[in-house]
């Protein structure tokens, strides 16, 4: 046998060695400590770059849904054209100053926000540090029957941001700017603002996470589709429960976030009744 083919089956033979050797819990720690130092310089990069670029970030994205040509609104009077309501169903948010009360707290807000919407961008990277960390103690079925997770949970989450950006902030903001009290003058603050836009958004796109949750419970057991389709009467109240929570007293915003979440039940149930197949097929 040449030399060169005796070297690649010793550094085969260790490579698996070197594979399925046991780790003990300070090499866990020592492993998990990587992982998060590394999510941490992708998150505190992106979270630089965007306070670089602060001016444009609060203008564009932050304070978007302030302006009257936000894409929301323009697409809510377009449909309304469309449709031959005329104007009927175009509105804009109203024109209100937003103010920073205390001294260096526009400083420390762009910061936060630097870092949360670095968070927010960096958060595939994080999961797929996450899903590299657990990967190796998965036995081989776990590990196909998780194919693409990471990629799933991250769309999922995106598109939850999203939708709480372009469809819950412009109809709450517009409810609570424009919600008068006799004698009470509304001049919220940068802080309360960014708040209530994190609230808007974050939330929404971990609720969109809804149907790997289930895949999970139900891989385990602890999640049936005859149940979930036996108690959807009761999820219904307690998704409009959940949506009062997050969103404004706005009926119309509830019903926004209400409808979606509605829809990703439904789809849980498709997922949790995939996966019960899949088991019992697996005990037979």
């Amino acid at each position: 046998m040449p030399l060169d083919q005796i070297d690649v089956d010793k550094l085969e033979e260790g490579k698996g060695k070197e594979e399925g050797k046991e780790m003990s819990f300070l090499d866990h720690l020592e492993e998990l400590r990587w992982h998060i130092i590394r999510s941490l310089v992708a998150i505190v990069s992106l979270g630089i770059i965007l306070f670089i670029f602060q001016k444009w970030l609060f203008r564009e994205v932050i304070f978007g849904p302030t302006e009257p040509d936000f894409l929301s609104y323009r697409f809510v009077c377009g449909l309304s054209h469309t449709i031959g309501m005329g104007d009927n169903l175009c509105f804009t948010p109203p024109d209100f100053p937003k103010i920073a009360t205390g001294f260096g707290e526009a400083f420390i807000i762009s910061i936060k926000v630097s870092f949360m919407m670095g968070l927010i961008i960096a958060f595939p990277y994080v999961l797929w540090e996450f899903w590299r960390f657990i990967r190796p103690g998965l036995y081989p079925d776990e590990k196909k029957a998780a194919r693409g997770m990471v990629t799933i949970c991250s769309t999922l989450f995106l598109i939850g941001v999203l939708f709480g950006y372009y469809i819950i902030s412009p109809f709450a903001i517009n409810f609570l700017a424009g919600y008068d009290v006799p004698g009470v003058q509304n001049t919220p603050t940068v802080s309360s603002f960014i708040n209530y836009m994190i609230m808007f958004t974050a939330p929404a796109g971990l609720i969109f996470e809804l149907p790997i949750i289930v895949y999970f419970l139900s891989k385990v057991g602890l999640v049936t589709p005859e149940g979930m389709r036996h108690y959807r009467r009761h999820s219904i109240v307690g998704i409009l429960m959940l949506a009062a929570m997050i969103t404004p007293p706005d009926v119309v915003t509830q019903f926004l976030i209400g409808i979606p979440l509605y829809v990703l039940y439904e789809v849980s149930i498709i997922v949790s009744a995939r996966v019960n197949k899949e088991n019992e097929e697996a005990l037979r």
